[in-house]
């Protein structure tokens, strides 16, 4: 039988203050309420559902798996899908803004084509080697990367509209370590000049916001080492 804190737990309600970026630079200011220990999505959800609001943004599968809803929360990359609003002083606004380094569509929403193009110059590997079921299984695995952007925006060097990013460069490491039948020189020549690996700046936010472990970073020192 629950006990009366759970069920005054279950009821609880939060105010969410969402100061979120429109067309151009203005920002909409929204006080909505979710159940207690919601996540930002949630409170998104919320102001998407106002009578005659027209937000633009982009979202799925509300657990990681996608990575559509991409945003900046407080200047910072996230996924609202898996924030907890229980990380933010909710007595503040939540500041949410589109990805960097992308064009913009309208609102949170950004064109990932030249995203999308600069994985598929490395070869954009999607399936990787199960390393656990037996070949007779048919089952494959996808790669831990869910094309989220997140990298992309946080870099300082995208600054730079040549540099491959984080992710692509990532990618590329991915096929080295694991060919797949890709021809390595080709891959090892894409990379190798200076809008490639040799325009990073080491300053690790694609590692530092990336929401499934890929560690861009990494691949990139790795890269270097091997070069």
């Amino acid at each position: 039988m629950a006990t009366v804190k759970q069920a005054e737990a279950s009821q609880a309600r939060w105010t969410v203050w969402l100061r979120i970026q429109r067309d151009g630079r203005r920002f909409s200011e929204h006080h909505v309420v979710v159940p207690a220990n919601s996540y930002v999505i949630d409170a998104i959800e919320r102001v998407f559902a106002l009578p005659g609001e027209r937000l633009l943004w982009r979202h799925a599968c509300h657990h990681a798996s996608c990575g559509s809803c991409g945003l900046r929360i407080n200047g910072v990359e996230k996924l609202p899908c898996i924030t907890p609003l229980a990380d933010y002083d909710l007595r503040k606004p939540l500041v949410l803004m589109p990805l960097s380094h992308l064009p913009r569509v309208g609102d949170l929403v950004v064109d990932f084509a030249p995203f999308f193009a600069r994985m598929q110059a490395v070869g954009m590997p999607l399936l990787r080697q199960d390393e656990t079921a037996p070949p007779e299984a048919g089952l494959q695995r996808f790669e831990s990367c869910i094309e989220c952007g997140l990298c992309v925006s946080a870099c300082p060097a995208m600054r730079n509209p040549r540099f491959l990013g984080p992710a692509a460069l990532a990618a590329a490491e991915r096929l080295l370590e694991e060919p797949r039948g890709a021809d390595v020189e080709t891959v090892l020549r894409t990379v190798d000049h200076p809008d490639g690996i040799w325009a990073c700046r080491s300053a690790h936010q694609c590692t530092a916001v990336c929401p499934m472990g890929v560690d861009p970073a990494g691949a990139i020192m790795r890269l270097r080492q091997r070069l």
